[in-house]
């Protein structure tokens, strides 16, 4: 999610792409934060966008684009994301900041094991811990191309979440490392920020009648 600006060539590019397969997508991870906003983590193989244009965006990266794994973290908002007003670029800065802090341990728990690693600013489109390439990534065109959800084009392109709606800030992460090793990472990482396995439905469902 590039604030008010419009990545035109990247958003042609990726709207050609096909949407990847359910079978190349990873079970999502799904995790709770203090403040009760749900997050979705997956790991996928790399998109269309990535596998064309990895050495214009990591210009430093020597990569084999088939060892490459995007990784997506989807934070629930607090307010649908569609809309302009102070209030929502707040949101969007407080989630920014969230996923800056969650994502750079992330980078340095996989970069201490050897692999090539780094976020992208949902800011600018740019890697944040590498030296930045000529052209920025599209989170939400590489979301909509892996997991398939819809975008609304408004001043800024929105995906719609099918639970959430527009209330979902995306961000990405970008590595060379296994996806095994990756979600043994996120999970680690979700548990350091406090971020919980969510209760399931049948369970919370009893201990409401129980109150």
């Amino acid at each position: 999610m590039v604030y008010a600006r419009q990545l035109a060539g990247n958003e042609a590019l990726s709207a050609e792409q096909p949407t990847l397969k359910a079978s190349q997508q990873q079970s999502p991870i799904e995790r709770v934060t203090q403040t009760g906003q749900a997050v979705e983590m997956s790991v996928h193989r790399c998109s269309p966008f990535v596998a064309q244009n990895l050495e214009r965006v990591f210009p430093d990266w020597v990569l084999p684009v088939t060892t490459c794994r995007v990784i997506v973290v989807l934070q629930q908002s607090r307010y649908p994301l569609a809309e302009t007003a102070p209030h929502i670029e707040r949101e969007k800065d407080r989630l920014r900041e969230r996923f800056i802090s969650f994502g750079s341990d992330v980078v340095r728990h996989l970069r201490a094991r050897g692999f090539l690693t780094d976020l992208i600013d949902p800011r600018t489109g740019y890697p944040l811990l590498s030296r930045p390439g000529e052209i920025a990534h599209d989170d939400t065109a590489a979301v909509k191309a892996l997991l398939g959800f819809p975008v609304i084009h408004n001043r800024c392109s929105v995906l719609e979440h099918p639970s959430w709606g527009s209330g979902i800030y995306p961000s990405i992460l970008i590595t060379s490392a296994s996806s095994r090793a990756i979600m043994s990472v996120l999970k680690r990482v979700a548990l350091q920020h406090d971020w919980i396995v969510p209760q399931p439905k049948a369970e919370l469902k009893l201990s409401l009648l129980e109150i």
